[in-house]
């Protein structure tokens, strides 16, 4: 099957049109028709009702468009990852971590190193879900991971298995918090047996989801909550806590600064949290000179 077919297919079923999607596509119409026909060939069912207007789906083409997206969106992904390990300066060093500790533990900790021997660095600061970061390094798209590590978090266990070499940088806080009004909390845990709170959970991506998901099983019963949204991101839970949607839990490091000035209020007492590592992990045999060095400046520093 060739990929043009998919993105003439993903092009026909946003344009409605086999005029305009050949348009779109840069091809004559004749010839656009001819591969979607080919593409339905292929697959051996009917993908467009053609007897709408505007074009519509069929049932099996619905599935198959869902399907087709993955398909050119892991290409281009690994396209990328082909050009950007076939690019990488043998000087250069990649660096892949999340936003959230980008804008903490990679700022405090690695910034002020990267910057004091001089070193060139690629950064990386990524909406990855977690599992993705181990198979990035496992793959050479990144010489390093910066991550959050706890004992329920399986997704790292590869890295283990592995053998990797890592590094304790430093350790965080996670902790359960709330937006704040004239100085009172906005959700409390204390409202009675009849009350349950927002919570604005993380998704089944992200690499905080197994130690929320630990300490609410052990601390507080189901009908006390209620979800009201899933993020991948620390970041985004954050902002949707100042706007008043819900609780959370985030490292403390992220919102430290909300802390101090009231916008945020920590929930509940210390069997609600839960301490997280900071780890930096590398591949045993990768011997880059520059990575080298630098992992020997955070050794003698952490």
């Amino acid at each position: 099957m060739d990929l043009i077919w998919l993105r003439d297919f993903e092009a026909l079923t946003v344009q409605k049109s086999f005029s305009r999607a050949a348009e779109v596509r840069n091809v004559s119409q004749p010839a656009f028709s001819r591969r979607i026909r080919a593409l339905e060939d292929e697959v051996g069912v009917k993908l467009i009702d053609r007897q709408t207007l505007p074009l519509s789906l069929t049932p099996a083409g619905q599935v198959f468009l869902s399907q087709a997206k993955i398909i050119l969106d892991t290409f281009s992904e690994t396209v990328e990852r082909c050009q950007t390990i076939d690019a990488a300066n043998e000087n250069q060093i990649r660096f892949a971590t999340t936003q959230s500790l980008y804008l903490t533990h990679y700022k405090s900790h690695i910034a002020p190193l990267v910057d004091q021997v001089g070193l060139d660095v690629d950064l990386n600061s990524s909406a990855w879900e977690a599992s993705k970061f181990v198979t990035a390094l496992q793959q050479n798209y990144c010489d390093i991971i910066l991550t959050y590590w706890h004992p329920d978090m399986d997704f790292l266990a590869p890295l283990e298995v592995a053998q990797c070499d890592y590094i304790t940088l430093s350790t965080d806080r996670l902790l359960p918090v709330t937006g704040a009004e004239n100085g009172a909390p906005l959700f409390s845990f204390d409202t009675g047996q009849n009350s349950s709170v927002p919570l604005l959970s993380y998704g089944n991506t992200s690499s905080l989801r197994p130690v929320v998901d630990g300490i609410l099983s052990r601390e507080i019963h189901p009908k006390s909550i209620f979800v009201v949204s899933k993020n991948a991101l620390a970041v985004s839970i954050k902002a949707m806590i100042l706007k008043g949607f819900g609780f959370g839990w985030l490292p403390f490091d992220l919102c430290k600064e909300e802390l101090e000035n009231g916008n945020i209020l920590q929930m509940g007492d210390e069997r609600l949290t839960e301490n997280l590592q900071i780890r930096l992990y590398k591949k045993k045999d990768n011997d880059k000179p520059t990575l080298q060095r630098l992992w020997r400046e955070v050794e003698s520093h952490a």
